[in-house]
């Protein structure tokens, strides 16, 4: 039987892997992803669903140890969803008292305002599209700072509209980045790119570059 504090030094872990960051800011960097079990949303787009049930058990120390043996500077902690484990805000802080520069890649429906402020914040706007908009949590937008990047998947014209309205509606200028990317397969990124510039809207085009280089290969 595991005692508690067993319990608040571990996390349940799908992957380890070291690649290419693909998105928002460190895009291009050699990247130690850390990827979380579990996810209690079901984006219609998501394309990392194996991650929903399995994953092992690590303690932190256990972590850090994978991590540091890839050498990278840039540790990225996605998922899944990091934050449905309560003890991902512990691991965050370790990763940045150790002096990596740390990502945290979050779905949008979890509160953030606990997550260490030395961590890059991606946080997701989820679109009609993705089939799980009203799982958007408003009260996030608040605490985002000038580190700190909020990402919409494009995936139809009707969601860019919804988008643009969306950024309007809720006063999103330039505090922080904002990135569009168009859902793998579903939009043309140069449809995307048109869109974007006919409307002079201030916003970063991303595409996904591990895509671009190995497709829908897992651990990429």
């Amino acid at each position: 039987m595991i005692d508690s504090a067993a319990k608040s030094t571990r996390l349940r872990i799908n992957e380890i892997f070291h690649s290419l960051q693909g998105e928002a800011d460190a895009v291009g960097y050699p990247t130690v992803f850390v990827r979380f079990t579990g996810c209690p949303l079901r984006c219609q787009y998501c394309d990392t669903e194996y991650a929903f049930h399995a994953g092992d058990w690590l303690r932190f120390d256990e972590i850090e140890e994978r991590v540091r043996g890839y050498g990278a500077r840039h540790v990225c902690v996605t998922g899944g969803e990091p934050l449905a484990q309560p003890n991902c805000l512990k691991l965050l802080e370790r990763l940045c008292d150790l002096g990596f520069e740390v990502s945290l890649e979050t779905s949008g429906a979890m509160d953030i305002s606990a997550v260490d402020s030395r961590v890059s914040r991606v946080v997701d706007v989820k679109t009609p599209g993705s089939r799980e908009a009203a799982r958007n949590r408003i009260e996030n937008f608040e605490l985002l700072g000038p580190r700190d990047q909020l990402k919409f998947v494009i995936c139809s014209r009707e969601d860019y509209d919804w988008s643009k309205a969306f950024l309007q509606e809720h006063g999103l200028q330039q505090n922080f980045r904002i990135l569009f990317s168009p859902s793998y397969e579903e939009v043309s990124p140069t449809a995307l790119a048109e869109w974007i510039l006919a409307d002079r809207l201030p916003v970063r085009f991303q595409l996904q570059l591990h895509k671009v280089l190995w497709g829908d290969t897992p651990g990429k």
